[in-house]
C-alpha cells in the first residue's frame, strides 16, 4: 500500500493556507529551517514575501535553491514538500501579491493593515518552481 499523493493530491494540499517551512543549505553551519507564509496555486510557482538584506534572503541568494515543508498536526497526517531553484528574487511583492499571502493567514482587515504596514521597498518576493517532491498521506490506509 503507498501513501504517496498523486501529483494533483499534493497540488491541492500545498495550495491550502498552511504555515510552510522554508530550509535552506549554507555553508559551515546547519541548514537554515524557518517557518514562512506562502501562496501556491497548483501548477504555478511557490511565492514567499521576504525582508530584503535577511538571513533568508542571503541564503537562498547564495543557495539558489530551497527546500519548502508543509504538514498537517492531527490524524490522519499528511505532508508535502516541494524542492526547487529560486527563479525570482529581485523586486518587491505587488500589494495584490502581499495581500494574497498575508490574506492566507489573516482576516481581510488585519491582511490589509499587515501589507501597509510590513510592504517595503526592501521587500523581495522569492519565487520558486516546484521540481522535486515528497509526500505522505497516512488517510490511505
Amino acid at each position: 500500500m503507498s501513501f504517496v499523493m498523486t501529483a494533483e493530491e499534493r497540488m491541492a494540499f500545498l495550495a491550502e493556507p498552511r504555515i510552510g517551512v522554508l530550509a535552506v543549505g549554507r555553508d559551515g553551519r546547519a541548514p537554515l529551517a524557518v517557518p514562512v507564509w506562502y501562496d501556491y496555486e497548483p501548477g504555478g510557482d511557490l511565492l514567499i514575501w521576504i525582508d530584503g538584506g535577511s538571513v533568508k534572503d542571503k541564503v537562498l541568494t547564495a543557495a539558489g535553491t530551497f527546500s519548502f515543508a508543509v504538514h498537517t498536526e492531527t490524524l490522519p497526517y499528511k505532508y508535502v514538500t516541494a524542492e526547487g531553484p529560486v527563479i525570482s528574487k529581485d523586486t518587491p511583492p505587488t500589494e495584490e501579491q502581499a495581500l494574497r499571502i498575508a490574506g492566507r493567514y489573516l482576516p481581510a482587515e488585519e491582511a490589509a493593515a499587515y501589507v501597509r504596514q510590513s510592504l517595503s521597498p526592501r521587500s523581495v518576493l522569492v519565487r520558486m518552481r516546484p521540481e522535486k517532491w515528497l509526500s505522505n498521506d497516512q488517510s490511505k490506509r
